[in-house]
């Protein structure tokens, strides 16, 4: 079964004074559709108005019962995982059990360098990943816990009440030395598409399962992209064309995130349809969508993700 989440992604149009109304719109029209909402996870992007995103979600859920909620992704450098172990088992118990945990390695370097947070090699960062992943577990699984590893420690700490169900642990991102980390760690992998895009890491992630000897269909497979349904294709067309990306070298000098351009899905549903068509061919189950405004929401729900049911 494809289930489909609505990523929370404001157009820079939306005034900053009705972001969260932005947000609670969306999720008011994707009711009945859409089963889970994502934010992002950014401190700053130059001088563009940010809602801190584990803030803005634990509000959304309050107010949204029947939506599962979780980040894509947050950076694991922001927080100390125990702590970060501590919010998420607080946000499972108040929501009743509605988090999925997205986590990655971390990129944007300007960003970690504003806020004073030292931003290491991208091995480092996925080392410091897979540690904090282990932190989480133990955590949520046993307590006290103690935890010795080379970036983080943690002496017979308690987490109660401990999270229940028990979180799943989302992991954001494609290259190599972080597919081990999916491998071994994670509940669900998620990575954009097009399939094009998707199927070099998805091959990685093949590879890895069987060195580690973990039967791949106990990973969930996760996509995003963004959908433009506009009345007018030539609107498709120069949106399509004006959109490359956005991450400079400065930004993400080891390219651990970067990808070449964001992906527009459309103009026409028949369109998206074919677009999400091969990567569900491959086995992905969750596709989690921006949507350049609220018609493309409100066509996709209705011309689209009946296809998939």
């Amino acid at each position: 079964m494809i289930e489909f989440g609505i990523s929370l992604g404001a157009p820079s149009a939306e005034p900053m004074g009705d972001r969260h109304s932005y947000y609670r719109d969306l999720l008011r029209r994707g009711a009945g559709t859409f089963s889970s909402a994502w934010l992002s996870d950014h401190l700053m992007k130059d001088d563009a108005p940010i809602l801190e995103a584990w803030t803005a979600l634990t509000w959304l859920a309050a107010e949204f019962p029947n939506y599962h909620f979780g980040n894509l992704v947050l950076s694991q450098s922001y927080r100390n995982p125990a702590l970060l172990a501590k919010m998420a088992a607080t946000f499972q118990y108040l929501s009743g059990g509605r988090l999925i945990l997205g986590i990655g390695a971390g990129w944007q370097a300007d960003e970690y360098l504003a806020y004073g947070y030292p931003f290491p090699s991208a091995g480092t960062r996925v080392a410091q990943l897979s540690e904090a992943i282990d932190v989480l577990r133990a955590m949520w699984t046993g307590g006290p816990a103690t935890y010795e590893g080379v970036h983080y420690q943690i002496h017979e700490a308690w987490c109660e009440p401990r999270p229940t169900p028990f979180i799943p642990i989302l992991i954001g991102g494609h290259r190599p030395k972080l597919m081990q980390v999916v491998a071994a760690k994670a509940d669900l992998w998620q990575w954009d598409g097009p399939i094009e895009r998707y199927r070099l890491p998805y091959d990685t992630l093949v590879a890895a399962c069987a060195q580690v000897g973990r039967n791949l269909s106990s990973i969930r497979l996760s996509t995003s992209g963004e959908v433009y349904l506009p009345d007018d294709p030539r609107d498709f067309a120069a949106a399509r064309n004006g959109t490359v990306s956005t991450i400079t070298e400065a930004q993400d000098p080891t390219g651990l995130y970067t990808s070449e351009a964001d992906w527009i899905l459309g103009p026409t549903p028949d369109d998206v349809i074919r677009g999400l068509a091969p990567l569900i061919e491959l086995g992905v189950t969750q596709v989690t969508v921006y949507f350049h405004d609220r018609q493309s929401l409100d066509r996709f729900a209705r011309e689209v993700a009946p296809a998939f049911s």
